[in-house]
């Protein structure tokens, strides 16, 4: 997993850089496959804004996220990026069961 945090008008600390990647072992209990993570957090005016793209086997996940206090806007980018992940996954769970009873299906009517 290589991670990225990067700041836009703002500057990346280590407490924030270590509570992003902290939030992200959350992420990894769903997918072996996060190759590549990119956080970036920004400050405009009163607003903080964190979004992300996660590079997955074959597929790209972007979210983002503005709330007033920069940490609550990563929880909840990282609740974003969950959900998007749990429903790749249950898609993919779900089309691997359609193609074996399907398989199934055919094996019944050689017999």
């Amino acid at each position: 997993m290589n991670l990225t945090v990067t700041g836009r008008h703002v500057e990346v600390t280590n407490s924030m850089h270590n509570y992003v990647s902290e939030k992200l072992q959350r992420l990894q209990r769903h997918s072996e496959n996060l190759f590549d993570i990119h956080v970036i957090l920004s400050v405009e005016k009163v607003r903080q804004k964190a979004e992300a793209t996660i590079q997955i086997s074959g597929k790209k996940l972007y979210a983002d996220t503005t709330q007033p206090d920069m940490y609550a806007a990563i929880d909840l980018l990282m609740d974003k990026l969950d959900r998007q992940l749990i429903r790749k996954k249950e898609k993919a769970r779900a089309h691997r069961r359609i193609e074996k009873s399907y398989d199934m299906e055919q094996e019944s009517l050689l017999v």
